[in-house]
């Protein structure tokens, strides 16, 4: 088939010890999944989850160099697993999710606060706060299935974040409110899930300002590392 303009890169991420890689198609974000993160934004307890995309062409596969975004001036970090989704569904029931995982990465959820916090004032959609050029860095995924190893299906495990090597969230993902099957079950009733699809499944306490200059280090354990270098705006 041909097209009246040229087609575009399909968003991929890296998969790690693999040449091929994983093409994105949807990127979900869950907000407020850790109870201390939830209490530091202003909520309290087990809430219905809640959700909000951003488009898989905000993605910077592998980490790197990520450009201080414009019109904002309280530019957020969020460290957060992220879950590839490679077969997909309906009404999938949480006991049967992790079926349907191709595998896991380590991502930052990165905000313009700013323009998050005028959209919750005026009644507004959020998109200008979180879903912008190079919002969504992410490294590599780790499958969850490789051959003569059992399944790799993190639950728990240490997740950090450090800015200038100081640390600035640290949490365990055990402390998720809304575990990875149930997120997937829970956006299975709302959409038809897609292979190619990923979750940003929520981010520790601890988030705050990024700068020009900034370095910015992320880690799972298990999943390893991504690292950021905040430059200038373009």
């Amino acid at each position: 088939m041909a097209h009246v303009i040229p087609l575009w890169e399909i968003p991929s991420l890296a998969v790690k010890d693999a040449k091929d890689r994983f093409p994105v198609r949807r990127i979900f974000c869950v907000g407020r999944n850790y109870v201390e993160h939830q209490r530091e934004m202003g909520g309290d307890g087990r809430e219905t989850p809640f959700f909000f995309l951003k488009s898989a062409h905000a993605l910077v596969s592998g980490g790197g160099d990520v450009h201080y975004p414009p019109k904002t001036a309280n530019y957020h970090y969020e460290a957060e697993m992220v879950v590839a989704i490679a077969r997909g569904g309906r009404r999938i029931e949480a006991r049967r999710a992790n079926e349907h995982v191709f595998g896991y990465g380590i991502g930052l959820d990165m905000t313009r606060r700013d323009l998050q916090q005028m959209g919750k004032d005026n009644g507004r959609p959020w998109d200008f706060g979180k879903d912008f050029d190079e919002a969504a860095p992410c490294s590599a995924l780790v499958p969850a299935a490789k051959p003569g190893h059992p399944a790799f299906h993190p639950s728990r495990g240490a997740i950090w974040l450090k800015v200038n090597g100081k640390e600035r969230q640290k949490a365990d993902l055990s402390d998720m409110i809304w575990s990875v099957p149930e997120q997937i079950a829970f956006l299975s009733e709302y959409y038809t899930l897609e292979p190619g699809d990923i979750i940003f499944s929520g981010t520790p306490a601890g988030v705050g300002p990024a700068k020009a200059g900034d370095d910015l280090l992320a880690g799972i354990e298990g999943l390893g590392e991504l690292k950021v270098r905040i430059i200038p705006a373009l």
